[in-house]
């Protein structure tokens, strides 16, 4: 067993890299409709996913999310800049990116073999589950998506970082958050398939991580250390991937 230390960065990086490889994201791209929803760890995604599609270029991630969390010194509802309006999510139809699109644009025509990629907010680990905040009256994304995973059968991939992990169950979570009288975000647990940096590690490289340790100052707050166990292959392929993403710049300093 070998450490690493992966900063959020680091791990949104390494999420997104895992996830332009995924099968069904694959599989999506080459004939059906990929949807990858807004958010700060979909910008990584969204950057890798098209930079494997020819042509796919003016993409940015830096407004690529609805709501993100922040210190409280800084209000996370500030208006964007009129010179950077929202862009939309990412929709790739048949390997083509649509500029302007949104979800909700698309979510009645998702259908079996349909893609949404959607991040969160909370992470029950031990049960490979996730859960996202609702601030919109009407569920947001999140109840467009799983219209279309629940109504239609396609199919919802969740990537979250580490960071992000509950110790509660997240159905205690949400029937908290969500009872009248409560006040601030609701949380709605989705139903798909978690992606951490565990996943994305054994994806890319077919080692096993697990997350032994976690926290650091400097930069590396919300930091977790993995644990990486294979062959010396694998342990080679783990060393060159973990390393490249190692220096991934903070969000802040990368996109504003």
């Amino acid at each position: 067993m070998k450490p690493y230390i992966i900063t959020p960065a680091a791990g949104k990086r390494l999420i997104g890299k895992a996830l332009a490889q995924h099968p069904a994201v694959r599989s999506a791209l080459a004939s059906g409709t990929l949807v990858i929803v807004a958010g700060t760890t979909n910008g990584y995604v969204a950057e890798e996913v098209l930079r494997t599609l020819p042509g796919a270029s003016g993409f940015s991630r830096r407004r690529f999310y609805r709501g993100i969390t922040v210190p409280p010194s800084r209000p996370t509802d500030a208006p964007r800049p009129a010179t950077e309006p929202f862009p939309g999510d990412c929709v790739v139809v048949n390997g083509q990116l649509q500029p302007g699109l949104t979800i909700f644009d698309v979510a009645d025509r998702l259908n079996e073999g349909d893609v949404i990629l959607k991040g969160a907010n909370a992470l029950d680990l031990a049960a490979r589950r996730a859960a996202v905040l609702i601030g919109d009256p009407r569920g947001g994304t999140a109840a467009a998506a799983m219209q279309a995973v629940i109504g239609r059968r396609a199919r919802l991939i969740v990537p979250v970082g580490l960071e992000k992990r509950v110790e509660a169950d997240l159905d205690s979570i949400a029937a908290m958050m969500n009872a009248p009288g409560s006040s601030g975000p609701r949380l709605f647990p989705l139903i798909g398939e978690v992606v951490t940096e565990l996943e994305a590690v054994e994806m890319l490289t077919g080692a096993v991580a697990d997350l032994i340790a976690a926290g650091g100052v400097a930069g590396a707050e919300g930091s977790v250390w993995l644990g990486v166990d294979g062959t010396s292959e694998q342990m080679d392929a783990a060393d060159r991937l973990l390393g490249d993403v190692a220096l991934e710049p903070s969000f802040s300093s990368a996109a504003g």
